[in-house]
């Protein structure tokens, strides 16, 4: 019987034993009583009999941790149990920087080949450069069979300060440095460029403690370089810290403007507004979203739309009102417990129903199931939803923001052949190769976009690249559908390798419906 199989087995027994010992009041509160204390012996009889007496090896912490998180769900579907050891890389997510060398790196041949090189970081420092390849740390071989991203990342990551060897190969020579680990930005705006002469573009991938003075050091940059109007791009984000959220909307919002309240039993009810003399007060601007948009992404969305700020271009938003509250407990690991709901200025709750349990919240089923990845959901447009933006515009609840001006999801030119490369990570390592002969030829990604193409004869060798070294066979019909959509990927791959993801995104907006749209609200 698998492990999977297993759990489901023996979680539901667990979880009736935790509810029924109030478990949770005694992982809450510190002064435990003595019942409370019965009932958490009688779960540690529990677990110490199933991994004495049961069939299969039973890993206890396992079932517990995961029990936890299954109670928490059955209150609402965003609170959760943290695991100490999973910590780490959450809180590195929430601060916006983790301890390491400053590298991006690939695995390909059982090799780590260094992508990219972090400005200022101590790799750079040290002299290595894209294309190097790491095989060795502090003496130990880091290549072969069996390497994989965790363990590349293990071993390079560590507390600033702390010092390691690396042995690198550049062409035939091997080169050995020592670097000390720094601090390392996690950059949650990847891109921001100027469009046109007036139009600026800037993506935000996640919301940090640090998002919002990376936006305003990119937004002034495009100020300076003559932007009146801006496409902020909040696809596929899936929020964080609520605070960045609300200083970027205030950045558009004159004085006094209802950002964002919100209500809690224990909370209480807060409302926070604008201030005077944001920086883009009279920048015009359109936000885009999509169904993975949530949390701190519609938040920004619903201040800007319930405001008449600006207008909204997608699909409907992911639909995530609820606001959570860190409980650090004594082992290291975490609570996230939902403690309020919030309400865009309209007044709309955004939280969409998860009354069909946490599996099918997850999966979303009725947006799968009403098509909106094509056409809107006409059951949020029901009187009982509806509510007025600041100049008496009309906007819907029922779960998400809902755009201004829908854009369907575009499947021209898809084949199950091009999902099989995009999967397979071919065209990043095909792109790795290719710069190995290539880097310098380009001065800027601008440049880049403009004079390079992928040819038929490259995307020729790329294909056969793909089948030989990543078992994507070659399917003549796909390649037909797909072949434009195929160059696309493999320049903005090549892109990537010299300007990460400002590279990759010059050269794919251009063809980006939603975004054509979104600039075309301008006028």
């Amino acid at each position: 019987m698998s492990e999977q199989v297993k759990s489901n087995y023996i979680l539901p027994i667990i979880l009736s034993l935790i509810l029924a010992s109030g478990l949770l009041g005694g992982i809450l509160l510190k002064d435990v009583d003595k019942k409370s204390s019965r009932d958490i012996q009688k779960l540690e009889d529990v677990l110490n009999l199933l991994d004495k007496n049961y069939v299969d090896k039973v890993d206890k912490d396992a079932i517990f941790e995961a029990t936890i998180s299954d109670m928490l769900h059955k209150l609402d579907p965003h609170s959760n149990y943290i695991s100490a050891k999973d910590m780490k890389s959450v809180n590195e997510s929430i601060e916006g920087k983790f301890g390491g060398v400053g590298i991006r790196f690939l695995l390909l041949r059982d090799t780590i080949c260094v992508t990219n090189i972090i400005d200022q970081s101590p790799s750079q420092h040290a002299g290595m450069k894209a294309g190097d390849k790491i095989v060795s740390v502090n003496g130990k071989k880091i290549c072969g069979k069996g390497i994989t991203n965790d363990k590349v990342l293990a071993t390079l990551k560590g507390q600033a300060g702390t010092s390691l060897s690396v042995t690198f190969v550049r062409g035939k020579r091997k080169i050995t440095a020592n670097l000390v680990r720094g601090i390392i930005p996690i950059s949650s705006i990847p891109c921001a460029y100027m469009l046109d002469k007036q139009t600026g573009y800037i993506l935000i991938s996640e919301f940090s403690q640090v998002t919002s003075e990376e936006f305003y050091l990119e937004s002034s940059k495009l100020l300076q370089q003559g932007m009146t109007k801006m496409v902020l791009d909040l696809r596929n984000n899936p929020g964080g810290v609520m605070a960045s959220a609300i200083d970027i909307a205030d950045a558009f919002l004159a004085k006094n403007n209802m950002i964002l309240k919100s209500k809690g039993k224990n909370e209480g009810e807060r409302t926070y507004y604008s201030t005077s003399g944001g920086h883009l007060e009279k920048t015009k601007v359109v936000v885009l979203i999509n169904a993975h948009s949530a949390s701190a992404s519609e938040i920004l969305a619903g201040a800007i739309q319930d405001n008449d700020r600006g207008i909204i271009v997608g699909r409907r938003s992911y639909g995530k009102g609820l606001i959570q509250k860190d409980e650090v407990l004594r082992d290291g690991s975490n609570l996230r417990l939902t403690i309020a709901r919030y309400y865009t200025p309209s007044g709309r709750c955004i939280q969409r129903s998860y009354k069909g349990g946490y599996d099918n919240y997850m999966r979303d089923e009725e947006r799968i199931t009403r098509n909106e990845y094509f056409k809107p959901d006409s059951s949020i447009f029901v009187d009982s939803l509806k509510f007025k933006t600041k100049h008496g515009r009309t906007v819907y609840g029922g779960g998400g923001i809902m755009p201004d001006v829908f854009v369907p999801g575009d499947t021209s030119g898809s084949s199950f052949y091009l999902t099989e490369l995009q999967w397979s990570g071919a065209a990043r390592a095909f792109a790795f190769d290719f710069m190995q002969t290539n880097r310098g030829k380009w001065s800027t990604a601008k440049d880049f976009v403009k004079d390079f193409e992928v040819s038929e004869e490259l995307l020729k060798r790329f294909v056969a690249f793909a089948q030989k070294d990543f078992h994507v066979q070659k399917d003549p019909l796909g390649l037909a559908v797909s072949k434009e959509l195929i160059k696309h990927m493999l320049k903005a791959e090549i892109a990537s390798q010299n300007w990460t993801e400002e590279g990759y995104y010059r050269v794919l907006n251009p063809f980006d419906k939603e975004l054509i749209k979104a600039i075309s609200c301008f006028k």
